[in-house]
């Protein structure tokens, strides 16, 4: 029975029937042709719900709707724009318990962390909410007499959202907020392994003042939906959250209809210790870049670069810091770690852990499948000891609980390994030394640099992307949305004689 509910958690949190959730298409609610199973990895006898796989026929639908929707949007004023963008918002920070509950159940980051993202998730509306009002253009004299110029940006129409299931509702947000302030049509694509996450955020658009099909959910496999969406002409611009891999295929897709694309793919983020570090406030960042969020983001810090003169006592620390995490329940009291987010994810977390020891690093703790009360993709977090920074679970994102000590002589050697990589998102140092800072910040090849912080852990209003394999086109987030998701016009206007 096909069933669809408002009240997501009196559903997903008591209900022992499965319920099967729809997609939105057209501005309608539909079934598909199948549907997927959403398990809880703390505890794999919890059946989320079951949730609908759009169909081809689906997808064109809400492509051909999106545009007639879109138009109508751009011509509505700013503040009915804003009020739709501030009440998606405020919702979400409202429902932050509720729904963080539930991205947790589904993903499996401890309930702290999903409460936080949803909150966040809801700065991004507001944020974008205000910039509604902020669109303000430029104006110049031409060269030519009696001319004037007026350039302003516009929107570019309907945006394919393809976002990840590590955060599942922040980082779609940070995507459909801006697309949706400029007066663009959105597409939204999720992952097919935190569909509930997805529902819950279209289900609060849905019901916002605008036009039909405006925004639509087209659940689906990469390979089918996703593809098709992005290789369609009716696609103005697709922006990606995701692998190296799928992006560049994406790439190669949407070239094929010029169409505008923003990626931000994979990461190995370093943190250098320098020997000047306070050592305590060094392992503290440490353990919480490399293991916040299960070490399942693209900010972790899974290259720990440490000078030879503090290594022996911060690996120490470090390891001893790490054996004491509590790994449990997602929901559960106390946990500092979750599991992993499915099975495939935590087989892939193993199978390094074997790498990296075949390499001829030391595996000083953890990195081991863990039994618990329930049955789930559990496992310890680890520390190699005594690797380098050419062996392959320092040069691949393992996207796992797992980090790399990496010893050093110098500063110079330390930034020389942090830069020797084919990313370059999100690179930090911890010393006491201005010099090195600013030296730091300033030489270090990565889109987000930090001192004395985590390499994880960005805010809502300013730019966020990197270098190299990490990032391809605009930038995300902060007023440098505006670059992707609007075109440029420039219009020139001849006053004629005042005569």
């Amino acid at each position: 029975m096909w069933l669809w509910l408002s009240t997501i958690e009196t559903t997903l949190l008591t209900s022992r029937i499965p319920v099967t959730y729809k997609n939105l298409i057209a501005g309608e609610w539909l079934a598909g042709e199948t549907e997927i199973e959403n398990r809880n990895p703390s505890d794999t006898s919890d059946l989320i719900g079951l949730y609908a796989q759009a169909t081809p026929d689906q997808l064109e639908a809400t492509l051909d709707q999106a545009r007639i929707a879109q138009r109508e949007w751009a011509a509505y004023g700013l503040e009915r724009k804003q009020n739709v963008l501030n009440a998606i918002g405020n919702e979400l920070m409202a429902r932050a318990e509720e729904l963080g509950r539930l991205l947790s159940r589904e993903e499996g980051k401890p309930l702290a962390e999903g409460k936080g993202e949803v909150f966040r998730a809801g700065q991004f509306f507001t944020y974008y909410a205000a910039e509604c009002l902020r669109q303000i253009g430029e104006n110049a004299d031409s060269v030519r007499d009696g001319i004037e110029v007026d350039v302003r940006r516009e929107p570019i129409g309907t945006v394919a959202i393809i976002s990840p299931w590590n955060f599942p509702t922040a980082t779609a947000s940070w995507k459909i907020a801006p697309a949706l302030c400029y007066g663009n049509a959105v597409v939204w694509k999720p992952a097919n392994i935190t569909p509930a996450s997805a529902v819950a955020l279209s289900e609060i658009i849905a019901r916002q003042d605008i036009p039909k099909g405006l925004f639509s959910l087209v659940m689906g496999a990469g390979g089918t939906i996703g593809q098709r969406l992005v290789e369609s002409p009716k696609i103005a611009a697709v922006s990606f959250t995701g692998s190296v891999p799928v992006g560049k295929g994406i790439a190669t897709a949407a070239i094929q209809n010029l169409t505008k694309v923003q990626m931000e793919m994979g990461s190995k983020n370093a943190l250098a210790v320098m020997d000047d570090a306070d050592l305590d406030l060094a392992v503290s960042l440490a353990l919480g870049g490399a293991f916040g969020g299960t070490g399942q983001k693209c900010t972790a810090s899974s290259r720990l670069v440490v000078h030879e003169a503090i290594h022996d006592a911060f690996v120490e620390k470090l390891v001893a810091g790490t054996q004491a995490m509590k790994v449990g329940h997602a929901l559960e009291a106390g946990t500092q770690m979750g599991p992993v987010v499915n099975q495939q994810q935590l087989d892939e977390n193993l199978a390094y852990v074997a790498l990296g020891q075949s390499e001829g690093a030391e595996l000083a703790c953890g990195g081991a499948r863990l039994d618990m009360p329930t049955n789930g993709f559990y496992m310890s977090p680890g520390v190699f000891l005594n690797s380098t920074n050419d062996m392959r679970i320092n040069r691949e994102e393992m996207f796992a609980p797992l980090t790399s000590v990496i010893k050093v002589g110098s500063y110079d050697e330390a930034l020389t390994v942090v830069n020797d990589t084919n990313f370059g998102l999100t690179s930090g140092i911890v010393t006491r030394s201005l010099a090195r800072a600013t030296h730091f910040r300033r030489n270090a090849r990565t889109g987000v640099v930090t001192i004395n912080l985590p390499t994880a852990g960005t805010d809502y209003h300013v730019p966020f992307g990197g270098c190299g394999d990490s990032s391809y086109g605009s930038r995300e987030q902060g007023k440098a949305a505006a670059e992707f998701y609007t075109s440029v016009k420039t219009a020139y206007i001849s006053a004629g004689s005042p005569d």
